[in-house]
């Protein structure tokens, strides 16, 4: 008898090793595929402009397969620490966030009239995607805090104002980065809210705006909330068309390059598009080379893969211990989904050019380092996960 009780706790025992060591691999799968995939498409659609433009074809290739490495790296690193020290961080990391994008608006490195680098010796970095990693810390311990009043107006109300000051410093930078850091509160609360009005009402009146949005921007455009180059974009994005040597000229590129796939696409590395007709093809326009050379089967392929990776964040979200965790994991998750859907929109010309990456895919540095740290963020969550024995 006392045998059997020794081997049921050696039992027991080495359950609970196992649950301590879960590790979502499935996940980690998806990161690398998007990531080795993303080196594939950024090699095939920057190859012909990087040897006339640097006279080295993998170029583009080598400096994002560099920080795809070193994002890897910190993704395992972030994995292995316990997810709870991140967030003793998250307020000074918050008014850092403030700091470098008030920083990058005056001494911030300009490329292509957008003051958007911030150089630190010899290395430079985007502060918006420090922002939105910050952001998400903070929310999630904010929110977590506030316990039961996240189900009252106020409570709601309260977690938007502490995210629309620097939402609004970095959509002056970068609207669509501005959108995703908007886009962060309402996800995260809505995630734990039993008070849906408030949301319902929101989106109520993001679809009024875009219903009314001429004569709505020829009124920002007056007080000076909306720029000329901005005003520019949402009258391209109406009618393309009209404007196919200015605004509308990626527009069309990239929906000619869509359009030409077909369902099977041309075949890998045989994109005309990207021959210097769709600008930042390895960039913001990567979803169109890709449509172009693997047509409609290989966009949709794309899309269920971050489909997966969306559900697998979910399922860490629902299972983590403690409230801080589920909310640091919806984070993650609702920056890659807004992101996605924002790329893909603006891709196929859904909504105004916004100028943002494709997740994990796209060509940036910056951005790629600080997903990978998020996922590694996400892992830390679902190693904390004990297995039902």
């Amino acid at each position: 008898m006392a045998r059997r009780s020794g081997n049921a706790a050696h039992a027991v025992q080495g359950q609970r090793r196992r649950a301590k060591y879960y590790f979502d691999y499935s996940l980690v799968f998806a990161v690398i595929f998007l990531t080795a995939f993303g080196l594939l498409m950024i090699y095939s659609s920057s190859s012909y402009i990087a040897q006339i433009d640097k006279k080295d074809s993998a170029y583009y290739l080598t400096r994002q397969a560099r920080y795809a490495g070193l994002g890897f790296l910190l993704m395992i690193i972030t994995s292995r620490i316990d997810y709870h020290w991140f967030l003793k961080w998250a307020v000074p990391a918050y008014w850092l966030s403030y700091v470098l994008m008030i920083a990058v608006a005056f001494v911030g490195r300009e490329v292509n009239g957008q003051k958007r680098w911030l150089a630190l010796g010899p290395l430079s970095f985007q502060p918006t995607e420090f922002a939105k990693f910050a952001l998400i810390l903070f929310l999630s311990v904010y929110i977590a805090n506030m316990g039961n009043r996240i189900n009252h107006i106020r409570g709601i109300l309260t977690a938007f104002l502490w995210d629309l000051p620097i939402a609004a410093l970095v959509a002056k930078n970068n609207l669509s980065s501005g959108i995703i850091v908007g886009g962060l509160v309402f996800v995260m609360t809505f995630a734990v809210s039993k008070r849906y009005i408030f949301h319902f009402g929101l989106l109520g009146v993001v679809t009024a705006i875009a219903a009314f949005i001429n004569p709505i921007s020829s009124v920002l455009l007056k007080i000076g909330l909306l720029k000329p180059y901005q005003l520019s974009r949402i009258l391209v994005w109406q009618d393309p068309a009209k404007y196919p040597q200015d605004g509308g000229y990626q527009v069309l590129q990239g929906l000619y390059a869509i359009g030409s796939g077909g369902v099977l696409g041309k075949g890998l590395g045989e994109s005309i598009q990207k021959m210097g007709f769709v600008p930042e093809a390895q960039n913001d326009m990567i979803f169109a080379i890709i449509c172009e050379e693997l047509g409609l089967f290989g966009a949709v392929s794309i899309v269920l893969v971050f489909a997966f990776l969306i559900y697998r964040c979910l399922v860490i979200a629902n299972s983590a211990p403690d409230r801080y965790g589920s909310l640091l994991v919806t984070g993650v998750m609702a920056h890659i989904a807004i992101q996605v859907i924002l790329n893909i929109a603006v891709v196929t010309n859904a909504i105004p050019n916004t100028g943002i990456t494709l997740p994990f895919i796209s060509y940036g540095g910056t951005s790629v380092l600080f997903l990978m740290v998020e996922i590694g963020l996400v892992l830390s969550v679902s190693h904390s996960i004990r297995l039902a024995s």
